[in-house]
């Protein structure tokens, strides 16, 4: 399931009313615990948090024309997914998140490369969310990325 949005706040008014406030939950979530420098928009036609072109010009491998993609919220099909490419990038932040997962879920952990997916939005584990959004600041990210990207 795609949204067309040109912005947030149309994203959310798209998402389907049982995933409204989850999807606003996480948002706030990321926002109010991302580090200083991420921008958020859409992103993928999803609710994104990246590196704005103004601070990494390059923009991402892939389309330069696009800025470093870092988070990505969306309402999918069948769950609510949460991208977060320094848990693809960085193995000890994977492995801290994946031990400390069932410490907020009861439920086994449904994740792909950077993909957290919840199938039922009650078991969203917003303060692990905030804690993983601090876990990296925006320096991290590039530096990070740089080092696993061959330019």
């Amino acid at each position: 399931m795609t949204i067309d949005a040109n912005t947030v706040e149309e994203y959310i008014t798209k998402v389907p009313k049982e995933r409204t406030a989850a999807i606003s939950k996480l948002r706030d979530t990321v926002k109010n615990n991302l580090p200083k420098g991420f921008e958020e928009g859409i992103s993928y036609k999803m609710i994104g948090y990246f590196v704005p072109h103004s601070i990494y010009p390059h923009g991402y491998h892939c389309d330069p024309k696009l800025p470093l993609p870092f988070i990505n919220i969306a309402s999918q099909k069948n769950f609510v997914a949460l991208y977060h490419s320094g848990i693809y990038a960085d193995k000890n932040l994977l492995d801290w998140f994946v031990g400390e997962y069932p410490k907020y879920v009861k439920t086994k952990l449904d994740m792909g490369k950077s993909c957290i997916r919840f199938k039922k939005v009650e078991n969203i584990p917003y303060p692990l969310i905030g804690e993983l959004c601090q876990k990296m600041t925006l320096e991290d990210w590039i530096t990070l990325y740089e080092k696993n990207t061959k330019r």
